[in-house]
């Protein structure tokens, strides 16, 4: 996939959206109805009312990048709809873009470091 690598925080609006709006209209409602700021490098992620679309904004410091996918077969898995947003981690993201369950994705448990050796 085309996009951000590394440590990102990705944020999934719940609710679904018009899907005609570019960018400056989803920018606009992370803005209003999120209450955040689209300029922060965080990764929007928007779904259409069919489950099988997805959109999502981030800025990458030059400017406003907006993605689309549509499955062709299939739907992305979808939290309860409802008014907010959920935080996904880097590899949650990437089973949502791949059309996977994301809710089966974990983040790993760290390891206690040792003191000594053994």
């Amino acid at each position: 996939m085309i996009g951000p690598s590394g440590a990102i925080r990705v944020m999934v609006a719940t609710k679904p959206v018009d899907f005609r709006k570019g960018a400056e209209g989803l920018a606009a409602l992370v803005r209003e109805a999120m209450g955040a700021d689209p300029f922060s490098g965080v990764i929007y992620v928007f779904r259409a009312k069919r489950a099988d679309r997805v959109k999502l904004i981030f800025w990458d410091g030059t400017g406003m990048v907006l993605v689309a996918k549509r499955l062709e077969e299939g739907a992305f898995r979808w939290p309860l709809v409802q008014d907010g947003a959920i935080r996904l981690s880097a590899a949650q993201f990437q089973a949502l873009m791949e059309g996977l369950d994301w809710r089966r994705v974990h983040e790993p448990q760290r390891a206690v470091v040792p003191v000594a050796a053994s």
